[in-house]
């Protein structure tokens, strides 16, 4: 990667941090600088840029159940939601056309409805990012986002393979059905070389080397490389050692989608024109937005969860562009519009970056004219959450909530309550025999659900994020509620934050893993004695 890039990229980034932005945001901006100076785009970039949405794409799959992706609230959404988008956008550009609105003049309703088709899809790279970021990958709206997302990828797929005019073989619809059978495929030697590799630097090529492997496979029979990245995650999912390899490789993506974002913005230069119809695309973004909650709330979807999810799903896709591409080469659209299309682009990922980084403060300030959208029966595992009498409750049943759970429970004999927004954990937790329930600590309406004795309990945050964290002590100061809390952090910055916030205990994770180990080794070896 040129140093050049390197440095405005994290020159922007660190500067747009600063204001409480994603440093994606810089980095989009870095790519426009970058262009106004005369870099170009490179085939390095674009290389690094591939390659940083095949590794996404592969950490998803791992993450990915298949039963997920039959869920009719993500089918249905998905499905009608691109629909409506092509007819309302379609209809838009038609009367623009018809009056002969700048580069709109002269567009055949052929044209029209592919500038609508490539309008319609949500960006799957910026979607994930905000939900890391903002530690939602795992909550009821950051599924159902992902899984609309995925749908939606798999439809461009789809007309990209018809578009081209090849008929696809018998081996493209055999691997599709490799979507569908994960559980045998798990027990083959993908899984065994998995489980063999260990922790190191075998892992991390393992991680490379799959995604890539599924790309190129994919390819071959005329599917896009993403696709085939997906698909191998997919296969993977059930591993016990899935998420240590999605952990693994998080780093290694990030740093590859710098070069994503850096090439949106070095894919040309725009006039004042081209600038000016990529704003006037962009007001249609709400269109989107609200057409996403509509959607969602009349399929009993939770007013803060269609929220939350239409607000992740508000902006434009890379996969637009890979759209207008085949657009161009079909001779229905000219080369000027892919220069639209990525403004537009970059202009609905700033848009959609204070949409989301402000999307708690926006649901709480009108969370009573959300929730007239509701209906009146809620999705099973969306019902109200009532409980009393628990002395100790823990947000978070993994390796370390889990230990803080058991050691409550057996040791200090006190009467725990075990939350997660993960169904997974909830239910393995429940067939371990734990008093454990599923929820998302970080939405304000689960606190003012709850019914709570007088006694108040001690409240224990053992996330692995620390944005988790302070959202749910915010959460409990819009209650004005006085509970007492006690949270695990990592490091030195984040100890005086939760501190700061009024947090009574902080336990830093890795320096009292050396005091634990310590007294675990002393209590083994001299009192056994």
């Amino acid at each position: 990667m040129d140093p050049l890039w390197i440095i405005f990229a994290f020159a922007f980034g660190f500067a747009i941090k600063q204001i409480d932005l994603p440093p994606l945001v810089g980095f989009l901006i870095a790519g426009f600088v970058l262009n106004i100076f005369g870099v170009e785009h490179s085939d390095t970039l674009e290389m690094i840029a591939d390659f940083g949405v095949m590794l996404l794409l592969f950490t998803i799959g791992l993450k990915l159940k298949i039963r997920n992706l039959l869920n009719k609230q993500i089918l249905i959404t998905s499905s009608f939601h691109m629909m409506i988008t092509i007819l309302i956008f379609g209809m838009i550009i038609l009367l623009l056309s018809y009056f002969g609105f700048s580069k709109f003049s002269g567009l055949s309703g052929q044209s029209s409805i592919l500038i609508a088709f490539a309008l319609s899809f949500s960006s799957t790279v910026f979607a994930v990012k905000i939900l890391e970021e903002t530690g939602s990958m795992k909550t009821s709206h950051g599924k159902l986002a992902i899984g609309i997302l995925v749908i939606q990828d798999i439809f461009a797929v789809l007309f990209l393979t018809i578009s081209s005019g090849k008929s696809p073989s018998l081996w493209t619809f055999s691997l599709l059905l490799l979507l569908f059978v994960p559980r045998l495929l798990n027990k083959t030697k993908l899984s065994f070389i998995l489980n063999r590799t260990g922790h190191g630097e075998l892992l991390i090529l393992l991680g490379v080397l799959l995604p890539i492997t599924g790309g190129a496979l994919f390819e071959l029979v005329g599917l896009k490389a993403d696709l085939g990245a997906l698909v191998f995650g997919v296969l993977l999912a059930d591993n016990k050692r899935a998420d240590e390899l999605s952990k693994t490789m998080m780093g290694f993506k990030d740093l590859f989608l710098v070069g994503f974002f850096l090439s949106i913005g070095l894919m040309g230069s725009p006039g004042i024109e081209a600038i000016g119809i990529a704003l006037l695309l962009s007001l249609l973004i709400p269109i989107k937005t609200v057409l996403f909650f509509t959607i969602f709330t009349r399929l009993r979807v939770r007013a803060r969860t269609s929220v939350l999810g239409s607000f992740s799903l508000s902006n434009y896709s890379e996969f637009g562009l890979i759209v207008g591409a085949a657009g161009v080469s079909g001779g229905w659209i000219t080369s000027e519009w892919l220069v639209i299309f990525a403004v537009a682009l970059s202009f609905s990922m700033l848009f959609s970056s204070i949409l989301n980084t402000r999307s708690q403060l926006i649901y709480a300030k009108f969370q009573t004219y959300f929730l007239k959208f509701e209906t009146e029966t809620r999705l099973k595992g969306d019902e109200p959450i009532v409980f009393a009498d628990e002395e100790v409750i823990v947000f978070g049943m993994g390796r370390t909530g889990s230990e803080v759970y058991r050691v409550m429970t057996e040791k200090y004999r006190k009467k725990v309550l075990g939350i997660d927004i993960s169904s997974e954990v909830i239910n393995k937790r429940k067939k371990l025999g734990n008093n454990v329930i599923q929820g998302d600590a970080t939405d304000l309406n689960f606190w003012q659900r709850i019914n709570m004795s007088e006694k108040l309990p001690l409240v224990i945050l053992a996330t692995p994020s620390h944005s988790t964290h302070m959202r749910v002590i915010e959460q409990l100061d819009e209650i004005h509620c006085s509970i007492r809390i006690a949270a695990i952090s990592r490091f030195d910055d984040e100890m005086k934050e939760l501190t700061d916030a009024g947090v009574e205990v902080v336990f830093n994770l890795y320096e009292e893993a050396g005091f634990g180990f310590a007294n675990h080794t002393f209590n083994q070896i001299y009192d056994s004695r």
